[in-house]
């Protein structure tokens, strides 16, 4: 690993850049099955809607060139929980070799920085069994609000910060 971690935005989600991100994903949730989807065409397809739902806050971690993680950030999410738009991150995974080395921290950082632009409250779901995400989260600012079958529901209110 370099020292410069850089994160910067998705320019465009060509086919190399698709199967560096479903390798991502896939090791990324190699010990979370229930949480990673049907396996590497799944991922593909969520890749690819979330590419098509919110490009503007797609965001990756590069090691120079090599992507280690990705957050994608969605300014203009209805939760149906809010009744109203918010803020979401629909995915945020970094590779199993590049965890616990502050890249979650710099891609999480990028994601409240873009998302408060647009967004008073953020919402979010993970895993119940991926605790050490859910530590991650509250370490954020995040709270529990919600669960439904394997899945925790976590916000996050802007406007107290401010």
């Amino acid at each position: 690993m370099s020292n410069e971690i850089k994160i910067e935005k998705l320019k465009k989600l060509d086919q190399e850049t698709l199967e560096t991100l479903v390798g991502i994903y896939m090791r990324g949730y190699e010990n979370l099955r229930e949480y990673g989807g049907e396996g590497e065409s799944y991922a593909k397809r969520y890749i690819r809607w979330c590419w098509s739902k919110a490009s503007d806050g797609f965001f990756v971690a590069k090691d120079e060139d090599r992507i280690v993680g990705f957050i994608v950030c969605d300014n203009d999410w209805h939760s149906r929980y809010e009744n109203r738009v918010v803020g979401a991150i629909h995915e945020f995974v970094i590779d199993k070799d590049y965890q616990g080395k502050s890249v979650g921290k710099k891609l999480m950082e990028k994601a409240l920085e873009y998302l408060s632009k647009y967004n008073d409250k953020i919402e979010l779901w993970v895993g119940e069994k991926n605790t050490k995400a859910i530590e991650f989260y509250k370490k954020y600012g995040f709270k529990v609000a919600g669960k439904s079958g394997i899945w925790v529901r976590m916000v996050k209110d802007l406007k107290e910060e401010k």
